[in-house]
């Protein structure tokens, strides 16, 4: 299918990035070739070759750590725009926070996104995960906040918003290790916060999906918390690449070599070792066995080359008699779900996930 006319100006602008990154890319390795080797080129119309001044030094780690600001930042104001222009913001609701201890690595922040005022009864909840390619986003992102109120507000269920820390500074197997912690600790505090220990569920978008889905492996593995269901939208399932659809990028237009470098980039900022990347808590598809996972409801989108992982993910579930659905919206891009405010797609979107979050109000009271 065509893609929806909504993103042919977006199209050409992220062309545009990814060409200028690659662009920059080279020009910085010749330079630093070019100084490694002793030589450049001065200004003369002859362009004559002479020694150089002395050799480029590499960034240092401060210098890497204020780009990294400079570049999260501009990603949180960006996400502030496309809320107030093409998202819908999220209801006022109740919500609550807290800090998880985690052993051996960075305590986790998580919050509470109820549906309403305090309930009589026990309610559902979902413990969540932001996308971001794992180094950018967070809970205080104003489109995942809206999403989360939101979310809560339609399907009648509380929200679990887990702020895991971002790579390169906390690497794999961090994120991993305080999503379970974060499980643990829902399940044994559920009542005394309003929740139903006994249906719960978990989701992430794409690379929150990733550590959802690692998540329930964990789980299964180590504690045996009872996940009914897991929710996972545009998922990075394999981080090794084998199953990038990169048929996807080539129809917007942007070579393989330039989508392939930035995924791949994805993988060496998260992982501490490329050998990481065969983890299967690093990449679920990989697990020996999918046996006894629960449910999965899998989302992804015609123009993103991750729909080759969601699709690979949900047919590993189902060989390992895992009930999984995955549906492929047509037309679209990965990060649709933002659009809710200009894309009907989006808003459907939005309804399919509001029902599946709502099926844990079909599992009996625990």
């Amino acid at each position: 299918m065509p893609l929806d006319p909504f993103f042919s100006e977006r199209l050409r602008v992220h062309r545009r990035y990814l060409i200028r990154q690659r662009v920059d890319a080279i020009r910085s390795r010749l330079a630093s070739w070019r100084s490694l080797l002793g030589w450049t080129r001065d200004d003369s119309p002859q362009g004559t070759v002479v020694p150089a001044a002395s050799p480029a030094k590499p960034p240092s780690v401060s210098e890497r750590s204020r780009a990294r600001a400079k570049h999260r930042r501009a990603a949180l104001a960006w996400d502030r725009r496309e809320l107030q222009t093409v998202g819908t913001p999220g209801p006022e609701v109740r919500i609550a926070e807290h800090e998880v201890p985690v052993a051996g690595f960075p305590p986790v922040r998580v919050r509470i996104y109820y549906p309403g005022p305090t309930a009589d009864e026990l309610i559902p909840a979902w413990l969540t995960f932001f996308g971001g390619a794992f180094r950018i986003g967070g809970i205080d992102y104003p489109t995942t906040d809206a999403a989360n109120r939101r979310r809560a507000v339609d399907a009648g269920v509380a929200m679990v918003a887990v702020d895991y820390a971002l790579a390169p500074e906390h690497r794999f197997p961090t994120q991993i290790e305080q999503a379970h912690a974060a499980l643990v600790w829902l399940h044994a505090n559920a009542a005394r916060w309003g929740i139903d220990a006994g249906r719960l569920g978990v989701a992430g978008t794409s690379a929150g999906a990733s550590i959802a889905a690692a998540l329930t492996i964990a789980n299964r593995d180590r504690t045996k918390v009872p996940l009914r269901l897991q929710l996972l939208e545009v998922p990075v399932a394999d981080l090794t690449g084998r199953h990038l659809d990169l048929r996807a990028t080539r129809a917007l237009g942007i070579p393989s070599i330039i989508a392939l470098r930035e995924l791949r980039s994805v993988a060496r900022t998260y992982l501490a070792r490329p050998s990481d990347a065969k983890d299967p808590l690093a990449s679920p598809l990989r697990a020996a066995s999918h046996a006894g996972l629960p449910e999965a409801v899998i989302l992804t989108a015609e123009y993103d080359p991750l729909r080759g992982d969601g699709a690979a993910y949900a047919a590993a579930l189902r060989t390992a008699g895992v009930a999984a659905s995955a549906v492929q919206y047509l037309g679209v891009t990965h990060d649709t779900p933002i659009f809710t405010g200009a894309l009907p797609a989006a808003r459907r979107w939005h309804r399919d996930v509001v029902a599946a979050l709502a099926r844990l109000h079909d599992v009996p009271q625990s």
